[in-house]
């Protein structure tokens, strides 16, 4: 997986590309670990994303956690087919902002 991210502002838009799985989520997770207090906004642009396991879930909802402890947001836009099924299947849809 490579991750793209830039920062506009107070808004992190974050571009996974590959699988994020159980070897691939903590790179992930490292690269939202240390975000500038200026941002309150996180999306995710899933476009290229192929498949996430349960433990790119599990970063996911962290971050989304975080966020909204800190006042602020996350999305996901962009899913692929595949990554919408796992949301589905999950449950996910209702517990993530995905547009």
């Amino acid at each position: 997986m490579t991750i793209t991210s830039r920062i506009d502002g107070p808004e992190l838009t974050v571009s996974p590309k590959g699988r994020i799985d159980t070897l691939t989520a903590p790179q992930l997770e490292e690269a939202l670990k240390t975000l500038p207090p200026e941002v309150n906004a996180v999306t995710f642009n899933f476009g290229e994303v192929d498949y996430i396991s349960s433990a790119g879930l599990r970063v996911l909802l962290a971050t989304q956690k975080r966020m909204k402890q800190a006042g602020g947001s996350m999305v996901i836009t962009h899913v692929t087919p595949a990554v919408q099924e796992v949301f589905e299947i999950t449950g996910f849809l209702g517990i993530l902002t995905i547009r």
